[in-house]
């Protein structure tokens, strides 16, 4: 018999422990826990099936589906958790771990769970555990940014929710599979827009650049990682082969790939980098192939360790000197040389650099487009492959570790390398990255479907290579527009911002004009009705009501005072009286009738 033991239970169960362990105990712990999460990941692992299933009503929820999908995703978040914590040893406020492993427990939940019911109750534990990683920053924005973050996704949720609630109408069956996506339902829309949001699809994505760039250090590491990944594992599972996502992917690679260019905020970039490169695996789920859907997690997989890696570069630089826009940054490889070389890694990961992560995974997606006869998609995605060696691999370590100093006296002095425990987790970080690179046939072995994919070949090294060169020298030659300028840009907050001026005007004018004549009809004409018919009504209850009311009353009144006259003790005498007065009054009748 299989033992089937859901990680998620130890990340909660270890989140209410937490503020019980305190002392020398409580860094251990803090390991620990996330560990365990990972050795139940690997127990798990060994064997497929359905386990963990739970009758509740007419329904079989099942929060126990193994398979090599779940199990390769599982994986990765239960890794990332540990990478995370150990980043974030120092933190001091048990509040941002114990949000910290619930959002992590409601990914778990959603890879294992195999029903939508059960799928959404966790879907709802990752939106609201992950917000509280924004608000723990406590900065000047992090309220409202939390607030909006918060607000978007119980959106998403709703809509995922009527999806789900359709197709149970339709269907009469709650298990999470693919979706009918060859005669696509009005459900089949709303779950995938309801996992799209999730997934920062455009037009549905601001709220991943704001939430991110203002969570704190160690809760931007989480959130990286895990939401979006998590959303790329429910399209794989449910809308595979669903072509409108080649279409959403592509637009997902191009349209953060424009704004990552133009972002002058570390943190930012970085998420804008994520709506691009999550647009590769999204594109790869709609492709749909063998090969695709390979090529889409195994770029999930190595996204979170690069992407992970990033953000911890940029959070180290963030947690030494309280700055995370290029235009006050600049020349921190004398000071922060560590950071700067593990970060070097990262970068060089997501420009898939040959040994690097990005190398094995991103190839796979536009050679799945290729073989599929999806050219113009292919084609697309390899300009935004150069794109996001442009702004990745190039623009952010030169500007951050390599130009111009443009710190201030305050942020030089205050600038080095962050505690141990942050560089112990990005070296890690820094290895996976390099081991994945340089051997990924042990990433090819858990991916869904076996391929035979080959990544070091000549003609992929040759096309490689020339991307790398022709991007470099493009940044040479653009080095001057890519300095960095403290500008806002509203991206589809502009769209956004004219529907709430719209609205305003709406209130404000029309509305506002209704509610005044309203007012004003009101006061001239019903008011005073309605004063005339309650004075009406109060002499009608007065007079008429009150009247037939009291009249009665003194009726039975005056009838009483009457009859208590005859309630003297000797009704006897009286009835005898009363009968001798009739008898006496007969007898005389008689006799004048008589005579």
């Amino acid at each position: 018999m299989n033992l089937f033991i859901h990680p998620a239970l130890i990340l909660l169960g270890g989140a209410l422990l937490l503020p019980f362990v305190r002392g020398p105990l409580r860094s251990v712990y803090l390991l620990l826990v996330p560990m365990l999460t990972l050795a139940a990941v690997l127990g798990n692992s060994m064997a497929s099936g359905i386990f963990a299933t739970f009758s509740y009503m007419e329904w079989e929820l099942v929060f126990g589906r193994v398979d090599k999908l779940a199990t390769v995703f599982a994986l990765i978040m239960a890794l990332v958790t540990i990478l995370a914590t150990l980043y974030g040893l120092h933190v001091e406020k048990n509040g941002e771990h114990m949000a910290a492993w619930t959002y992590a427990a409601g990914s778990l939940g959603v890879i294992y769970c195999g029903d939508y019911l059960s799928l959404f109750l966790f879907w709802e534990m990752m939106a609201f555990s992950s917000v509280f990683l924004v608000w723990f920053r406590r900065g000047p924005k992090s309220l409202q940014t939390g607030y909006r973050y918060l607000l978007i996704h119980t959106l998403g949720g709703v809509i995922l929710l009527a999806g789900i609630l359709l197709r149970y109408q339709a269907v009469g069956d709650i298990t999470f599979s693919l979706l009918d996506i060859k005669e696509p339902q009005l459900y089949t829309w709303l779950i995938m827009l309801g996992f799209g949001l999730n997934a920062a699809m455009v037009p549905l994505h601001s709220w991943l650049p704001d939430a991110y760039g203002e969570a704190s250090f160690n809760g931007a590491i989480f959130l990286c990682a895990i939401t979006t990944k998590t959303a790329v594992y429910t399209l794989a599972r449910s809308c595979a082969g669903f072509e409108v996502l080649i279409v959403l992917g592509v637009i997902m690679a191009l349209y953060g790939l424009f704004y990552a260019i133009l972002e002058n905020d570390v943190r930012r970039l970085l998420a804008w980098s994520i709506v691009s490169q999550v647009g590769y695996m999204v594109a790869g789920i709609g492709i749909g192939t063998e090969l695709a859907i390979n090529g889409a997690v195994a770029h999930a997989v190595v996204h979170i360790l690069y992407k992970s890696l990033l953000f911890m570069g940029a959070g180290a630089v963030l947690y030494k000197t309280g700055q995370t826009k290029f235009s006050e940054l600049g020349g921190l490889c004398a000071k922060m040389p560590a950071t700067c070389g593990l970060t070097l890694v990262g970068c060089l990961s997501i420009a898939a650099v040959p040994g690097f992560a990005a190398y094995v995974s991103k190839s796979m997606i536009i050679t799945a487009g290729f073989e599929a006869h999806h050219t113009w998609a292919a084609w697309l995605l390899m300009f935004a492959a150069i794109g996001t060696i442009l702004y990745n691999g190039l623009k952010l370590p030169w500007f951050l570790f390599f130009g111009e100093n443009r710190c201030s006296s305050a942020t030089w002095e205050k600038a080095g390398d962050p505690p141990l425990n942050m560089l112990i987790a990005m070296t890690m970080g820094a290895t996976l990255c390099i081991l994945v690179g340089i051997a990924p046939g042990y990433l090819y072995s858990a991916l869904p479907f076996v391929t035979g994919y080959t990544p070091y070949t000549a003609f992929h090294l040759v096309e490689t290579l020339q991307l790398l060169g022709f991007s470099a020298l493009a940044f040479y030659l653009l080095k001057g527009l890519l300095t960095p300028k403290d500008v806002v840009y509203v991206d589809m907050d502009w769209f956004y911002r004219q529907g709430g001026r719209a609205f305003m005007w709406l209130v404000r004018h029309p509305l506002q004009w209704i509610d005044w004549a309203w007012g004003e009809l009101y006061r001239s004409l019903a008011l005073p009705l309605t004063i005339l018919s309650a004075r009406f009504a109060s002499w009608f209850d007065w007079h008429v009501i009150d009247g037939i009311v009291d009249g009665l009353a003194r009726t039975v009144r005056a009838l009483g005072g009457q009859l208590r006259y005859l309630q003297s003790g000797q009704m006897q005498y009286v009835f005898f009286q009363v009968f001798a007065l009739a008898a006496l009054l007969l007898i005389a009748l008689s006799l004048f009738l008589l005579y």
